[in-house]
């Protein structure tokens, strides 16, 4: 069993501003469809059996995706699909929304991209959020780390920031996705010390020697156990994932670097990834 943590849901080019899609070149060198069909991420997805689909909202950086239409994906594909809401807590009415895609969609976690949206996730500003997760056990997915968008404030991404949220929330359990790349190092040092904290190892595979360095710091702290396995679909799949970061030590050879725990690598594929989050499939 493979749960997927971290997929999107996108119609190309209709949730994207001109200027993201300006700006989104740079993150391959190319333009790229983002548009997401059920057909195309099942074919690379040999292995999955669940995975947690959401759009984003972030007014600054221009993508916006309302909840309906991801709650209207998921319910193509019952049992396999579990919808988040996603908040961008700069707009007016976010807490209308909120409660609408909880509520009203029975969408079942939420995911926050405070960076692109330009917020900071410990601001008290924030606190009913935080407060409503608590009441309701939503986990909550952050993006964090780099990007390709310009006027996106890096200094809202960091992963030190959720360190005061878990302080004050400890209840929510959280995933910072991409392992905080490449602020690996704060985020490996702030999942292991908060119980509900974890990281996702979305989109690194092709980043094969940062990944390995990632992965390094995570065994060498001790916490393979807080590491999810998440593609980032549409910019990559489940299998090229999983392919990759099993082929991470083969670049050692004839090295004296150390080798990943490759029998770690294999639980953090079949981790029971729902149970964690505390979402029923």
């Amino acid at each position: 069993m493979v749960v997927d943590v971290h997929s999107h849901f996108f119609e190309y080019p209709r949730h994207f501003s001109p200027a993201f899609i300006k700006e989104s070149v740079r993150g391959r060198n190319r333009e790229i469809d983002l548009t997401v069909r059920w057909a195309d991420y099942a074919k690379g997805a040999t292995n999955a059996t669940h995975t947690v689909v959401f759009g984003g909202k972030a007014k600054l950086a221009g993508l916006w995706v309302p909840d309906d239409e991801v709650a209207a994906y998921v319910a193509t594909q019952p049992g396999r699909l579990i919808g988040y809401l996603s908040l961008d807590p700069t707009q007016p009415g976010w807490q209308d929304e909120l409660r609408h895609g909880h509520q009203d969609l029975k969408l079942k976690g939420i995911k926050l991209m405070p960076m692109y949206a330009g917020f900071y996730p410990n601001s008290r500003d924030l606190d009913p959020l935080w407060e409503y997760a608590t009441r309701h056990s939503l986990p909550v997915l952050l993006h964090t780390g780099t990007t390709f968008i310009s006027n996106a404030p890096l200094d809202c991404t960091l992963p030190r920031l959720l360190d005061d949220v878990a302080i004050r929330f400890p209840e929510v359990r959280m995933v910072l996705a991409h392992l905080g790349h490449p602020y690996e190092g704060e985020c490996v040092v702030t999942i292991r010390k908060h119980a509900n904290l974890y990281a996702d190892c979305s989109a690194l595979h092709y980043r094969p020697f940062q990944l390995y360095h990632s992965l390094m710091l995570v065994q060498e702290y001790g916490v393979w156990d807080k590491v999810l396995f998440g593609s980032d679909y549409p910019f990559t799949t489940v299998d090229a994932s999983i392919t990759g970061m099993r082929a991470l030590n083969d670049m050692l050879a004839g090295t004296a670097l150390p080798r990943l725990d490759m029998d770690a690598m294999e639980r953090l594929f079949t981790r029971d990834s729902l149970s964690i989050l505390g979402i029923a499939p």
